[in-house]
């Protein structure tokens, strides 16, 4: 039952991937584009995002545990240290370029655009050897 609730979790979030137009790299681009064909929209997909997630975090924490395990878990890192400031430096400058960040990038992959073809396998190189590089599991948690 967990596989068909993440499944089916997973096409609920690239199918608004796909409504909101967040899939299209050009509308990502036109974001950053201040000067020239600036397209607000990301910022109404964003923050309608964060309203939700708002909602399901209180929504889930008020439970006193999770449905499909048998507890929460949490990450436990608090500080800001130079490979998090790092790797959101990277990652906001890909996403800048490419237009691309990676749940978009999965959910374009069918559509077989050149852009896709090149961001996702360098995304997956990019994964494997920051895993390699920090000689860690990234997958820090606590339970509550």
């Amino acid at each position: 039952m967990r596989t068909v609730a993440g499944f089916i979790c997973g096409l609920i979030f690239g199918l608004g991937l796909i409504v909101s137009g967040m899939s299209n790299p050009a509308k990502v681009l036109n974001f950053l584009d201040l000067a020239g064909t600036w397209d607000p929209s990301l910022a109404f997909v964003m923050g309608g995002a964060v309203a939700v997630t708002f909602i399901g975090y209180r929504l889930s924490l008020s439970r006193t545990g999770p449905v499909f395990a048998g507890r929460f878990q949490m990450p436990t890192a608090t500080d800001i240290d130079a490979p998090l400031v790092a790797g959101a430096a990277l990652f906001g400058v890909g996403w800048g370029l490419g237009g691309f960040c990676p749940g978009p990038a999965l959910t374009a992959l069918p559509l077989a655009a050149t852009g896709t073809l090149v961001f996702v396998p360098c995304m997956l190189i990019g994964l494997w050897a920051g895993r390699f590089i920090s000689g860690a599991d990234t997958g820090a948690a606590t339970t509550r």
